[in-house]
């Protein structure tokens, strides 16, 4: 099975003090309409780092900084193996604009479970919860 090597940003209003977190929804594709956290393919040569940096810049053209790593989620999705870095992010720069999705949302920790997201994403969801409840 094809194994899909990817970053994605939990994107987070304030690190020190989390109170909302930035959701997606894919406006292309086979997986058009689920939710997600943004991010993207790690291209050769580029640190997990660097390549989230460059995805949420060409996606949502905003500058981020990436902070820890939440978590690493593996999910066979039909027809590959998706290995996915998860980190936590704030804008460090410039405005989150939609430039690939079809919609965006700052959700609060009790609002999570409020959007369809997809099943590699939704499993971050109670890590997250997790990590901020305590």
């Amino acid at each position: 099975m094809k194994i899909v090597n990817v970053v994605a940003a939990v994107i987070c209003d304030n690190y020190d003090n989390k109170k909302k977190i930035f959701a997606t929804q894919r406006g292309y594709g086979e997986y058009k309409d689920g939710w997600e956290f943004p991010g993207g393919k790690i291209e050769k040569g580029e640190t997990p780092e660097e390549a989230l940096v460059r995805e949420i810049k060409e996606e949502l053209g905003a500058e981020i900084s990436v902070h820890d790593l939440i978590d690493i989620v593996d999910y066979d999705y039909e027809t590959f193996h998706l290995h996915m870095l998860c980190f936590w992010a704030t804008v460090a720069s410039g405005e989150l604009k939609l430039l690939e999705h079809e919609a965006a949302k700052w959700l609060g920790f009790d609002e999570l479970n409020t959007v369809d997201w997809l099943p590699a994403d939704l499993e971050l969801i109670d890590k997250i919860k997790e990590e901020t409840c305590n």
